[in-house]
């Protein structure tokens, strides 16, 4: 008996635990082998935590500093170095991730900028990827924030991809006593409007949603249902993240539970099943003890892995060795091939500038996986 087409009413009933998973997970693989075969990707990559200062007050974040107290941008200096050493480890991917808009909240932003010439952040943001480009072989992954159709054109001669996770599309979440409230950049309208630029300007684009947060297991499957339709429409989406909530010291958030893997695996096959086999679906290995479990529910990518810089978003979960990563996911029965920050189907001159196109293609393989190094530094 064939499985059913995606439908909300069903979804949610699988989320919440009125029906058997079991069938579910089985269709979630059965799509991810379909789509991708036993191939299982990551980008080896550096994370270049450009600004910790943010104007957004999010419950569950320790990313985001004030200034005095770890809030600082890095100085092209510093993002140079962290790439340099990126290179020097064979990566691929220079991960920029930054807080939004800083400069609309805190003057030190604001000071920071003008010394340097520049009115906003995403413009320096701009200037740092550039910057890569012309001094490493690395490949940047802006993750800016919340970007308008300017922002989204001007950065993409120098980022192959680009991303901003949707978290949720309910705006509940803005709200007062809600994760969201008093975070602008949250809201769920200015991120599918990002989304949707992608589209509009043909940037390849990563998004994806937050699970734990404090949303019902109704806007999850929302959100998702949310991603399927932007795609339908845009067709910019290369990949989405399931990522789960980690509780953190130091924040608002610190004492909620976290969701359990048997629920994240059921949001994770969810995914699949409503995104499609074509879909890239990631999770993240580092947050997660026994990762493996999400093979089983339909995941093709491990998402950005480094050998040298902390996931300064999730700064107490270390990345897995990528040794480990390897035995672990054959173990499981696939095969680990590395990417680049742009995904194979995506590197074509409709989706890539022409001088990142070219730089794309001698970085990649017949297969648009990215060439062995020459010496990878395990």
């Amino acid at each position: 008996m064939s499985f059913p087409s995606p439908d909300p009413v069903l979804a949610h009933e699988f989320l919440v635990g009125a029906r058997d998973p079991r069938p579910l997970l089985a269709e979630a693989a059965r799509l991810r082998d379909e789509g991708h075969g036993r191939t299982i990707t990551y980008s080896r990559k550096v994370f270049i935590p450009l600004t910790t200062l943010c104007r957004d007050t999010c419950t569950y974040c320790t990313f985001a500093k004030p200034p005095g107290a770890g809030g600082q941008y890095l100085t092209p200096e510093e993002v140079l170095a962290i790439a340099a050493a990126g290179d020097d480890h064979a990566c691929t991917e220079a991960l920029f991730t930054l807080g939004d808009r800083p400069e609309d909240r805190w003057p030190q932003a604001a000071e920071f900028l003008a010394a340097r010439g520049h009115e906003s952040t995403l413009d320096y943001v701009r200037e740092m990827t550039e910057l890569v480009v012309a001094e490493t072989s690395l490949f940047p992954h802006a993750n800016p924030g919340v970007m308008t159709d300017t922002d989204v054109v001007a950065l993409r001669p120098s980022n192959p991809s680009m991303g901003l996770m949707l978290e949720n599309i309910s705006p509940r979440l803005l709200e007062p006593g809600m994760p969201h409230h008093n975070c602008p950049d949250k809201d769920p309208v200015v991120r599918v409007a990002t989304i949707e630029a992608s589209g509009r300007h043909k940037v390849p684009f990563t998004t994806g949603i937050l699970v734990g947060i404090g949303e019902t297991p109704q806007e999850v499957v929302d959100s998702l249902f949310a991603l399927a339709e932007l795609q339908q429409r845009w067709g910019s989406i290369q990949e989405v993240i399931v990522q789960n909530f980690r509780a953190k010291a130091d924040t608002p958030k610190r004492r909620d539970a976290e969701p359990t893997v048997q629920y994240f695996t059921r949001v994770v096959a969810l995914a699949r099943w409503i995104l499609g086999p074509e879909m890239n679906l990631q999770v993240p290995p580092n947050l997660t003890e026994r990762y493996e479990v999400y093979l089983e529910a339909g995941i093709n990518d491990w998402g950005g892995v480094s050998p040298l810089t902390i996931d300064w978003v999730n700064p107490e979960a270390p990345w897995p060795h990528l040794v480990e990563l390897q035995s672990r996911t054959g173990a499981a029965g696939f095969q680990l091939m590395p990417r680049l920050p742009v995904y194979p189907e995506f590197q074509t001159s409709e989706w890539l500038d022409p001088a990142m196109a070219d730089r794309v293609a001698s970085a990649t393989d017949g297969s648009g996986y990215a060439r062995a190094p020459q010496e990878a530094h395990q």
